[in-house]
Order: C-alpha cells, then structure tokens, then sequence
C-alpha cells in the first residue's frame, strides 16, 4: 500500500495496491503517465504535478512524447518520482498510475498499455466508475471538463482540463498536499491564476473512488 506522510485517509483505504511501499513512512518509485490530446495541457499538468512533488522534498522527473505536432492530436506525459535519487531515464512503459485527459483518446489509444495489475487509471469523465467497470484496475473519476468549464479554464468548447485533473490526482493518490499543488499551479499558469487554483480544489473534492 502506498503510505506518505501527508496522505488522504479515503485514499489510503481505497489505494491498497502497489505493494512496493515500505513502513518507513517513504514513497518507493512512482511512476505516472498522462494521456491527452494537444491544447488540453497534459505536459503542463505533469510539470505542475513535479513542481510541488519537489517542493515536498520529493525527486522527480516529467517529460512529454508528442506524436503527431497539431492541435487535438494524442499527447503522452510521464512523472517518474521517489524519495531517492533517481537513476532511470527510460520512458514509461508499466506505469502505476495512468490519468486520462479525455476520454475520446480511449477508443483510439491503448491507454492502458502496461498499466500494472492493482495500478489506478484516473479518467476525466462525469459518468463515475460503474462506466468502466470493465477495467481490471482501480478506476477513479472526475469531472474536469465540467469543472474547467465552471471555473472559466479555457472556453466552454475547448476547456482546459489540467488543473482539474490535478486535483482529481492529488485526492486519488495522496502523494502531495493539495496545498502544495496548488501553490504551484499559481506559481506555473500565466493567466486566471484564481480560477485554475479554483478548479483543482474542487476537483479534490468531487473525484469519485
């Protein structure tokens, strides 16, 4: 079970998986990789994520894979993260935690390619689990798109759904204080600082496990 010092009670009962985490209190390796396509701002959302895991004291490491170089088109964003030094500098291919920007991208890419068995898939989607409950994995969700569009992150058609995400991720995992999170969103975003930090605490509250 993942255990940290700042973790979410509710995760730590729905989060038992990943037995790779000693009673140390210390987050063995973790490694994430986002899903979404071009404009919705997954590269920015792992750069936001390890931003505030360093803050904590956490070793990290993002970085994206774009295909195809145009909006709307699939783009892939790795964190790798560990309370020792990192030595890996692979790709990600078996990742822990899978999160899922849109869920258009889930007829055409295999997003959960290499997902271990008992890893989370986070999905941006207001249907809740029991519309995936043919996942073998833990499923948890949020409405992100309906968030940013709440909150005015992007445009009603085209909402960018990053920093919502983040907080669906922050509530699922616990690795990270949301505080911290957001502090780095406000820190990272250039424009509605408020509104982008708004829609990560509500996003916390209202993902689904």
């Amino acid at each position: 079970m993942i255990v940290s010092r700042n973790r979410n009670p509710e995760a730590s009962r729905w989060f038992a998986r990943i037995d790779r985490f000693n009673n140390d209190d210390e987050i063995q390796l973790l490694e994430i990789r986002f899903h979404g396509r071009g404009g919705q701002g997954a590269v920015v959302a792992s750069t936001i994520l390890a931003t505030a895991l360093f803050e904590e004291g956490k070793d990290v490491q993002a970085f994206p894979y774009f295909g195809v170089e145009r909006r709307g088109a699939p783009v892939t964003a790795f964190l790798r993260m560990d309370d020792k030094p990192l030595r890996i500098r692979s790709e990600i291919s078996e990742p822990d935690v899978v999160v899922v920007l849109d869920t258009y991208l889930m007829k055409y890419v295999d997003v959960l390619g290499g997902l271990k068995i008992g890893g989370v898939i986070l999905i941006n989607s207001g249907k809740g689990r029991e519309a995936f409950a043919g996942i073998r994995q833990k499923v948890a969700t949020v409405d992100a798109t309906g968030i940013a569009i709440k909150h005015g992150v992007g445009s009603r058609t085209t909402p960018i759904v990053n920093t919502a995400i983040l907080g669906g991720l922050v509530r699922a995992l616990g690795i990270v204080k949301i505080e911290t999170v957001v502090k780095a969103i406000r820190s990272s975003v250039p424009v509605k600082k408020d509104e982008n930090a708004a829609a990560a605490l509500e996003a916390y509250e209202r993902t689904v496990m």
